[in-house]
């Protein structure tokens, strides 16, 4: 099975990187947390880590490219996150502003292509522009898919895919998951294949809950602001040991009974 080494910082073995080079997931989500913690740690406010936070997104999403994983969707705010403190929810709303202000012309060089999930009419009419400016500039992209999930659910999203199917009229005969899965805010992504979730905690926090139903869950200790490519070799690795069943046995199992 090859050498092992450690990671530089807390989380899964890494093999070197030939044995990486097979069983690279088509689509990865993340669950970033720990932005709060790692900025308290160094007393400064949450708005600090979550600046550092999108340093993290930027050094991932390169190592996507460079890994040859084609989507990855980024859970930035959720339905819950409304409860927060007001100035923390200000401050990461001008932030997602900034930030795709700021990155879109990059982000079209690249080729990648970036989609929007989540309830966006309670978003602010300033923030529903540059979303709107950010997918129809990357629409024709082909080199990667960036799904950033935005005032974000999947109770939300099954709820709205629910009442499109009401307002399209299909009988109830017709409703399997194929009419559900097909109303999802993003359709034409894959169903992830490994979901990530940073600083330790396992929970799945209402993230892509339709279409992980048979995703690979890893969780690292490491805070989200400190995860980068290491961390995220050291995850394709975990995946790489994975024997996927999709609710199946293994003809290796079978044969021994």
């Amino acid at each position: 099975m090859g050498r092992w080494r450690r990671s530089r910082r807390r989380g899964w073995p890494v093999p070197f990187a030939h044995t990486l080079s097979s069983h690279v997931p088509r689509h990865i989500g993340i669950i970033m947390d720990g932005n709060g913690r790692w900025a308290r740690g160094r007393g400064r406010p949450a708005s600090f880590g979550h600046r550092q936070g999108v340093r993290a997104i930027k050094r991932v999403l390169q190592a996507c490219e460079d890994l040859g994983v084609h989507a990855l969707s980024i859970y930035a705010f959720s339905t819950e996150n409304w409860a927060r403190p007001r100035a923390e929810v200000r401050a990461l709303m001008r932030l997602f502003h900034e930030t795709m202000q700021r990155e879109i012309d990059e982000m079209h060089r690249r080729g990648v292509r970036i989609v929007v999930s989540g309830r966006r009419d309670e978003l602010s009419a300033r923030m529903r522009e540059r979303i709107d400016e950010a997918m129809a500039r990357t629409a024709n992209n082909t080199n990667g898919v960036l799904n950033v999930c935005l005032n974000y659910g999947g109770r939300a999203e099954i709820v709205d895919a629910v009442r499109k199917l009401v307002r399209d009229g299909l009988p109830a005969q017709k409703v399997d998951e194929e009419a559900i899965s097909s109303r999802m805010y993003n359709p034409e992504l894959p169903d992830p294949d490994l979901i990530i979730r940073t600083a330790g905690e396992h929970r799945v926090s209402n993230f892509l809950l339709w279409q992980s139903a048979y995703s690979e869950m890893l969780v690292t200790e490491t805070l989200w602001p400190d995860f980068g490519e290491d961390e995220l070799k050291a995850a394709l690795a975990e995946y790489a040991l994975r024997v996927r069943r999709f609710g199946a046995r293994p003809a290796a199992e079978i044969a021994v009974g």
